[in-house]
């Protein structure tokens, strides 16, 4: 579903929109998407960095993850001798 979405941006915002777009000869809502889809996945990244510092040091998450590396090294071994 596309939903029409009007906005206003500055001057120069607009100018460097429309040089990228005809740059990569495309549409200005092609830009647009693309960098709000680019956008949004970054800030995804970053909550997912944040998420991993704030649980850094905490001994339940250290414990998952040793447990989590001990699978995964048993794993690893019986790939290797088949």
């Amino acid at each position: 579903m596309q939903v029409t979405y009007t906005s206003k941006l500055p001057d120069t915002l607009l100018k460097e929109l429309e040089l990228v777009a005809a740059k990569l000869k495309t549409s200005k809502k092609d830009v647009i998407a693309a960098a709000l889809t680019h956008y949004f996945e970054e800030l995804k990244k970053a909550e997912y960095i944040a998420s991993f510092k704030k649980a850094k040091g905490e001994p339940e998450i250290i414990e998952m993850a040793e447990e989590g590396f001990g699978d995964y090294s048993k794993l690893r071994l019986k790939n290797s001798s088949d």
